[in-house]
């Protein structure tokens, strides 16, 4: 691997920006602040949408189905989410696809309310999910299936983000609750119980997926290409450039825990494709959950973006710049 300095990656990227046309505005929605956004931060610390000529904003949508309605509304161009909001708006009309990926596996821990330690406890009580269609709702069935228990054994409310939702667990508001990184060590640290943990399994999922409206690949795919390439980018960074990568996660997730940053970095490490492909066996788990849908990974996810970054050869270029991140 050659390493590059970040400060010249960076020069070389605003440069590239100064001769570039104007900038396109560019709205990238999030369903949450969570580490998984970490490649699209890189990217735009590092200048690189700038340089593909894209102002792009990252929105906290609070909650991946409502940002993925708003995806499917046309109030934003792009949405950070899993494939179960995917599958839940076009179930209701839409007609969105997955052209990337963020993360490949569930990265969900279940903590639950003082008192909450078991099934029984569990029982007949209030489940928060951020959204209803959510990947924190649709993997609350395997959580509940840990515990010989079904959803019809419990009330499942939507609850918002991630903090909201572990402030109704301390509170005893709710029972339990899907938490991800930085705030399920937070909640460790503060001890909080843990109910169910499915990240050791490293079930693949398509957790968090870069979702775009399937008439967009076509109308926009230039412009799409550009987002991608340059997440990409960013990505490759926040795996091979530990010591930057952290600074850009502490200051973009609020981290003042040397040893909180060291987990949540770690965890970003585990579960982010490099070149940001979407796991085929993480879409099936999740089609498994909505037997009464159409179950052809087709009608949900479109690779010809990331098949064209292939055929071009800015893969292999990118490849050759930044070496084969470390596991």
């Amino acid at each position: 691997m050659h390493s590059v300095p970040w400060r010249l990656i960076t020069a070389a990227a605003v440069l590239m920006a100064g001769s570039a046309s104007a900038q396109t505005p560019f709205k990238a929605g999030i369903a949450d602040p969570v580490n998984t956004v970490l490649a699209w931060w890189m990217a735009q610390s590092a200048g690189f949408y700038k340089a593909q000529g894209l102002d792009v904003s990252i929105l906290n949508m609070n909650g991946g189905s409502r940002g993925a309605e708003e995806l499917a509304a046309g109030r934003i161009d792009l949405m950070h989410v899993g494939l179960s909001s995917v599958i839940k708006v076009n179930q209701s009309g839409g007609n969105l696809r997955v052209i990337g990926s963020l993360s490949n596996v569930i990265r969900f821990t279940f903590f639950s309310a003082p008192g909450v330690k078991t099934a029984a406890d569990l029982k007949g009580g209030v489940v928060g999910v951020s959204t209803f269609g959510s990947e924190s709702d649709s993997t609350v069935t395997l959580a509940l299936a840990k515990l010989g228990l079904t959803r019809d054994d419990v009330v499942i409310k939507e609850y918002g983000g991630g903090a909201k939702r572990l402030e109704a667990v301390r509170k005893g508001e709710i029972k339990a609750t899907a938490i991800n990184e930085p705030t399920a060590s937070l909640a460790r640290e503060e001890g909080v119980n843990v109910l169910v943990d499915l990240v050791p399994d490293q079930i693949p999922w398509l957790f968090s997926g870069i979702v775009v409206r399937k008439d967009d690949i076509s109308a926009r795919r230039d412009l799409l290409t550009r987002f991608l390439k340059a997440s990409i980018e960013g990505n490759l960074i926040a795996l091979t450039d530990e010591k930057r990568a952290k600074e850009v996660l502490a200051k973009e997730l609020k981290i003042t825990s040397p040893k909180v940053l060291e987990i949540t970095y770690n965890d970003f490490k585990q579960q982010s494709p490099p070149n940001l492909e979407p796991s085929m066996e993480g879409a099936q788990n999740i089609l498994k959950q909505f037997p009464n849908v159409s179950q052809k990974i087709s009608d949900y996810v479109d690779l010809s973006l990331l098949d064209g970054l292939k055929k071009d050869g800015t893969l292999a270029a990118l490849a050759q710049k930044y070496g084969t991140p470390k596991p």
